[in-house]
């Protein structure tokens, strides 16, 4: 007798979810943890934004105009969830608060811990990307990179940056954290982006 039996399906999503999940990809319900180092936990009042020359503390990044965004997100370690909740302030809308770009064509994030990411601007201007304060109504927990990370969930999750405190600005690429380890410079899942040379 056969192992599975014939016609046997396994644990699909329906069709509609199924669409969603990039090539490699299964669904989850929770939402995983993975870090590189112990969790950072600053507090509020010694947090602050910057980019290039404009710094914002707690207080004044809340009273920037915020979003409220529902995105999927995927991770490089192939789970993926599904219509995920954020409130944060639009990557827009910092670079334009902080004089524009300059003529950058890259930045590169830098959080609490050493964690750096580098991404084109591309990838994070236009409504593609926010620096998010909440996630599913509620104050972003340091687990998952609270007080705030970046959103960048048109590619792997490696990408949305956790305890994040600046961009800089670049006029070319350079790699971050993961990137100089050999993972891919920009991450799109769909194109399974996961190493160098993807």
């Amino acid at each position: 007798m056969p192992p599975i039996s014939r016609g046997f399906q396994g644990r699909r999503p329906p069709p509609a979810e199924s669409e969603r999940l990039p090539p490699g990809q299964y669904l989850v319900h929770d939402f995983p943890v993975l870090s590189a180092g112990p969790t950072p936990r600053t507090p509020l009042d010694r947090w602050s934004f910057t980019v290039g020359a404009t710094s914002w503390s707690w207080e004044a990044f809340q009273a920037l105009p915020s979003e409220t965004v529902t995105r999927d997100i995927h991770c490089v370690t192939k789970w993926s969830k599904l219509g995920t909740v954020w409130e944060g302030v639009a990557v827009d809308t910092l670079l334009e608060a902080a004089g524009g770009t300059g003529g950058a064509t890259h930045l590169m994030a830098h959080c609490d811990g050493g964690y750096t990411t580098n991404l084109a601007l591309d990838d994070v201007t236009g409504g593609k990307a926010w620096v998010a304060y909440a996630f599913d109504g509620a104050p972003l927990e340091p687990e998952h990179g609270g007080p705030a990370r970046l959103l960048v969930p048109h590619l792997y999750f490696w990408k949305s940056a956790k305890w994040l405190r600046s961009f800089e600005l670049l006029d070319g690429d350079q790699p971050g954290f993961w990137e100089a380890f050999g993972y891919h410079d920009r991450g799109d899942p769909w194109l399974e982006q996961r190493y160098q040379g993807d």
